[in-house]
Order: C-alpha cells, then structure tokens, then sequence
C-alpha cells in the first residue's frame, strides 16, 4: 500500500474493507436483531406471563444454537446447575453465596481444561452472563430485591433473554420482567436502537478498516523505528478498543430491540441503556474512569455483588477480590491477570486519595 496515492488508497479501503466489513457484520446478526425485533412484537400482544418467558428461553435457545451450534450445551449446563443450587437452597439465607461457589468451581473445571479448550473459550461470553445474572439473581433473593426464588420458567426466561444471551449486557431479574411487560413502541425507542446500530457499525469500521492503518495513512506521524514500534503497537491497542465498544453499542442494539434498557421516570420512559463510554477511556480522569466505562453493567455488577460483599475482608482486600473475578469471568491467562491485578493496585490508591470515587 506504500505505492498508493492517499487518494488511490482511501478507494481501495472503501472497496476492498469498508463495505464488506458492513455488509459481513450485518450477515453474521440479522437474525439475532430479527429474533429480537420478534419477542419485542409478540410481548406486547398481551399474552400470559408464562408464555412469554417460554418464548424467550425458545428465542435465546435458537440464537445460541444460531451461532455455537451443539457447543451451547456447556451453557445450558451451567443454567440447569445454577438453578437446582437456588432451588435446593430455597431456604437459606446464602443463595448468594453458594450460586457464586457453584459458579467458581464450574469456571475453574472449564479453565483447567477438563473441557475442550476450542468450545470453552467460543462459548466463554455467553458462560459469562449466565453466571453473573445467577449470582445477582441469588444476592437479591437474599437481599429481598426478589421477593421469593423464581419458578424455573422465570429463571431461564431471565437466562436466555434473546436480547442479551449472546453478547449482553447484564440485566437484573427485575429488568427482564419489566422487558417482558412489553412497553410501548415510540420513536424515541426507535431512535435509540438506531443511534446504537449507527455507532456499533462505526466502531466496528474503525477496528477493522481504521487502526490497522492509522499511521501514516490516517494520522501523518514519521519517525525512527523506536517511534514506529510504539505507533504499531497504539494501532493494536486503538484496534481492541473498537473491538469492544463495538460489542458493547451491539449489546446495546439487542437488550433495546427486545424492550430492555429502560427508565421510568413517573410517567415517561427514557430509553437510555448505556454499555460503554468510549471517550472517558481514551481520554480518562482517572484510571476509575477507565474501569468503569469499559463496561458499565459489568462495573455496576461487580460493585453490587462482588466488591460490596468484601468489604468486610477491607478496601484493598475487596478490590482484589473484585479485580479476581473479574479475570476468572473473562478467562484466566497471566498476561490478564497481570493487568487486572495493576489496575487493582492502582484503583485502591485513587480509592485512598479520593474516598467519594467509591465505585470499582
């Protein structure tokens, strides 16, 4: 590409990356928008709430099967296992807790490679909001959030909710039972799926056609090879990033196309799920800001569920515990762990020099 005109290149990006990259992303989730747009439909038909949940546990079912095929079953497992600890420990006071033992030794069998490696790591996302949608379901059942533990067609409806089975975000129980209420269609429901859709395609172009030509095609920034190694590897980096905002503005589509993502505010509904925030991460305040609005509902859950619940051990001991379950849940490596565990370092120092920041 060196021999190309800006112009003759800027032609062959648009050909050769711009319009298949679109054209391929949209072929891999139409049918996931289309089963999302479906359930959206029919919740508002007025139809009994045990058919409803029904109909999203076929839905979320189909999607996995959609895109893992048999592998889905690894999912399936860890939803059935979730469900018979709630259930036999219907009593206690300790849902939380057991459901969070179950989940640990479950991902640690899966990551000790007791299970094939290919199937665990493509279904690992998926795994992901399961178990974080069981715990919090657990924690609030202990905490009285949830008033009593929910029948088995509740709880996989809450599982398999087509609108976050494949790339979330999380949602709390009491979230998909307002989904599922089925809110009105309005345009500002529209505009927001629309506003989603727009900059989930946008980040997606700038992760796969953007980056990997950022200098000097993009950004004209020359120099040594030291300068030129640090600019490829702000190219990777700038590349991952995209990645993830991509997922997190598609999560975003699918929890908003299916009726969750909402706020009541006395009689108006704001449609105003948010999942990431990219410009407090490339242009962070403090490393905080970073954490959190990588992923805001996974922040919130591990605040909620994770960090709260430690505090008793005390604040450092709580943000490793945090930062802990955070690399089990995104699979563990060293070079994650490594990273997770500076950010814990450096989280519990702004934690001391700014008490009021107290979200992790």
């Amino acid at each position: 590409m060196a021999a190309f005109s800006r112009r003759e290149f800027y032609e062959q990006l648009v050909q050769g990356c711009v319009v298949p990259t679109a054209l391929q992303g949209l072929e891999q989730v139409w049918v996931l928008l289309l089963v999302c747009l479906g359930c959206r439909l029919l919740w508002r038909m007025g139809l009994p709430p045990a058919i409803k949940h029904l109909l999203t546990v076929a839905g979320g079912f189909f999607c996995l099967h959609h895109f893992f095929g048999l592998q889905m079953v690894w999912v399936v497992l860890l939803s059935l296992l979730c469900y018979l600890v709630l259930f036999l420990c219907r009593h206690s006071q300790q849902r939380g807790v057991l459901l969070s033992v179950t989940v640990l030794i479950y991902l640690l069998m899966g990551e000790m490679h007791m299970v094939d490696t290919v199937s665990w790591h493509k279904m690992r996302g998926a795994q992901m909001i399961v178990a974080m949608k069981a715990v919090s379901l657990g924690f609030d059942v202990d905490r009285g959030v949830v008033r009593s533990v929910p029948s088995p067609v509740e709880f996989m409806g809450y599982v398999y909710f087509v609108g976050t089975v494949i790339f979330g975000p999380w949602i709390s129980f009491s979230s998909y039972l307002q989904a599922v209420n089925g809110r009105k269609l309005t345009f500002s429901w529209l505009r927001r799926v629309g506003r989603s859709l727009v900059l989930c395609t946008l980040c997606l172009l700038a992760s796969t056609c953007v980056s990997p030509y950022l200098f000097p095609y993009f950004i004209p920034i020359y120099g040594d090879r030291l300068l030129r190694q640090w600019l490829r590897a702000y190219e990777n980096t700038s590349s991952f990033h995209f990645s993830n905002y991509f997922v997190g503005f598609l999560s975003e589509v699918t929890a908003v196309l299916s009726g969750a993502g909402f706020s009541e505010d006395k009689d108006h509904v704001h449609w105003d799920l948010s999942v990431s925030r990219p410009l407090n991460v490339e242009i962070p305040r403090s490393m905080v800001d970073v954490v959190t609005s990588w992923n805001l509902p996974m922040s919130r859950w591990m605040h909620t569920y994770v960090f709260k619940n430690a505090l008793k051990l005390g604040t450092f001991h709580a943000i490793i515990v945090t930062y802990a379950a955070s690399a089990l849940l995104h699979g563990l490596s060293f070079h994650l762990a490594a990273v997770l565990l500076s950010l814990g370092f450096i989280t519990y120092v702004e934690h001391g020099k700014y008490p009021h920041k107290d979200k992790v």
